[in-house]
């Protein structure tokens, strides 16, 4: 049997109160992205692609889907994905990374893509500093992890940079804004992919050729 070279996609999603407004769009959205992953798995038939969804707010972080084979996903509805409380970033995104290092470190040849989405910047983390986070980040980056982060209503290319993260959109709270965000994380995602294949750096920003 050939063994094929593990893609995970890690996606980290902001479920405050103030992503309510914007519910139903970003339940399509991901469940967008999931119908883009599926599809790059069957035309990139040398990977294989998991997917986690974590989301977090002040209520807690809730693991929605976790290292789960991309054909195996199930959609998300208004059941699972319920905007309330506050936004502990840093907390959600050092949970992740440590729950996901556990699985990927025992893989020699696999790729992580880290996807943050969020519409507000940190106000309730308790247990992950933004240098903790940082640190972090710039570890991975040595480990074939890339990590994009898409925001709104605050200063996105800032804060990124601030966590060692360059991949980075920003988006506004209207649908067909919206709908123009996913569709060039769609085409982001087909870029990873090929890059892979490819063997081509991944250092580069991805959204780069995509911005107007």
């Amino acid at each position: 049997m050939v063994t094929k070279h593990q893609v995970h996609n890690l996606i980290i999603l902001d479920e405050s109160g103030s992503m309510g407004s914007i519910k139903d769009t970003i339940i399509d959205g991901f469940n967008e992205i999931v119908q883009t992953v599926k599809g790059i798995a069957k035309e990139y038939q040398d990977q294989e692609h998991f997917i986690s969804l974590v989301t977090f707010n002040g209520l807690g972080i809730k693991k929605l889907h976790f290292n789960e084979p991309v054909e195996k996903l199930e959609l998300i509805d208004k059941d699972k994905y319920k905007p309330n409380a506050s936004t502990p970033l840093y907390d959600a995104i050092g949970f992740s990374f440590n729950k996901l290092r556990q699985i990927v470190d025992k893989h020699m040849e696999c790729n992580v893509l880290v996807t943050i989405l969020t519409d507000g910047l940190e106000n309730a983390s308790r247990e992950h500093t933004g240098q903790e986070v940082k640190k972090m980040i710039d570890e991975l980056k040595q480990n074939n992890w890339t990590f994009t982060y898409i925001g709104a209503d605050h200063d996105v290319e800032s804060f990124a940079t601030s966590i060692s993260i360059n991949n980075t959109m920003t988006f506004k709270k209207s649908a067909p804004a919206m709908a123009k965000m996913f569709a060039k994380e769609k085409l982001m995602r087909g870029k990873y992919s090929q890059k892979i294949r490819s063997k081509e750096d991944l250092s580069g920003n991805l959204y780069e050729d995509d911005k107007e």
